[in-house]
């Protein structure tokens, strides 16, 4: 069964599959309430918020199209793009695809260097894990994650998924979750849209995830001295996911407590050492913690219910602009598109408090800005 672009019978990596993945979020973290009986179970208002949220994501998505087929004539994928010609590992490079290996290289060199200054290994020292996020670490993940989307997007060679795995393997070392879980799904994502893949290797490659989100969290949480869990990665995932939508119960009840400054902090936190999710802990719970608070948290500790409305039209509009735009012209847009969705995806669990996300979606903006004003122009 193959889902290449031009002849799939239906769009995986649709926006729509945030509904998906919410749904599935929730049925993960249900064992613990109604089974287990390990954390309190939610009220109704839980799943109120929950779908009103996505009702208003859907209607950015429905916007999108909406201005897209209305204003730019957008309503059909470009049928006569093709996937990027396969090449050997000898044929000659172009100088952009070289310029994309450096930059590429640059972002793994910086990580090498990141953990070496630590002087171990983060995956395996809480001590150190705490430190691992430092400016070079912020700078090789903003210069990695974007070029070797692109070069993955624009040249099909295999030796590139050799700069990929090494950087994957790299990120992972510093016990984040997050970081190699947008590294494997944004490239999957590019992937998908940009080669003729078959669906075995799709479910290898979402298994594969689903793997690292296991090892990385157990082992990142098991160096944790000061917590002792009698769970298993299984358990612990749903355990995770449970508390983390009690979290966002206790931020529904209270909404506008902190009234802008946890956007502010997560925009400016990185560089006055301060984590933006400490402020949700102390919002919610009333403790000195960095906590997560699902995608709808932020916005409703920060400006209540329409915050989040607000918020989740901005996330649908651009990434089904997104979407549409890498139907069209794929490259770079499809790129960027991986990027945001993986992210987006991954802030289901973390919630929007990441200033590197952020700055992926000025950058996404202004791609959308360029291309729409490339198709007025009739490029």
């Amino acid at each position: 069964m193959n889902f290449n672009l031009e002849n799939k019978n239906f769009d995986l990596f649709h926006p729509l599959i945030l509904v998906f993945m919410v749904i599935l979020f929730l049925i993960i973290a249900m064992p613990m309430w109604y089974f287990y009986g390990k954390l309190p179970s939610p009220n109704i208002d839980l799943y109120l918020y929950i779908g009103i949220g996505l009702l208003f994501f859907i209607a950015g998505i429905c916007l999108s199209k909406y201005l897209l087929e209305n204003r730019f004539n957008l309503s059909k994928a470009d049928s006569s793009l093709k996937n990027p010609q396969k090449l050997s590992l000898f044929e000659s490079y172009s100088k952009n695809e070289l310029i994309l290996v450096g930059i590429v290289s640059v972002g793994i060199i910086l990580q090498i260097i990141n953990i070496a200054l630590l002087g171990g290994i983060p995956l395996f020292s809480a001590t150190l894990k705490a430190k691992a996020a430092t400016k070079i670490w912020l700078i090789s993940y903003i210069i990695f994650l974007p070029s070797i989307n692109i070069l993955l997007a624009k040249y099909n060679r295999n030796s590139h998924y050799v700069l990929l795995i090494l950087g994957l393997l790299l990120f992972a070392l510093t016990g984040y979750r997050t970081t190699p879980i947008a590294i494997m799904l944004s490239a999957l994502i590019t992937l998908y849209y940009t080669r003729d893949v078959d669906l075995k290797y799709i479910i290898f490659a979402i298994i594969a995830i689903a793997l690292m989100l296991l090892v990385v969290g157990f082992i990142a949480v098991q160096a944790i001295s000061w917590q002792h869990w009698s769970l298993n990665p299984i358990e612990l995932v749903s355990y995770r996911a449970a508390f983390t939508l009690n979290i966002l119960s206790q931020a529904i009840a209270n909404q506008f407590a902190t009234m802008g400054n946890l956007f502010y902090s997560t925009l400016t936190g990185f560089f006055t050492h301060t984590d933006p999710r400490v402020l949700v802990g102390i919002a919610t719970i009333g403790r000195n913690h960095s906590i997560t608070s699902t995608i709808f948290g932020p916005a409703l500790l920060d400006f209540g219910i329409v915050g989040m409305i607000v918020q989740m039209i901005f996330l649908g509009l651009i990434l089904k602009t997104l979407h549409y735009m890498q139907s069209h012209k794929k490259s770079i847009f499809t790129a960027f598109y991986g990027i945001l969705l993986a992210q987006t995806i991954i802030w289901i669990e973390t919630g929007p408090t990441d200033v590197v996300v952020w700055l992926f979606y000025l950058m996404g903006i202004f791609i959308i800005i360029h291309g729409l004003r490339g198709v007025e122009d009739g490029i």
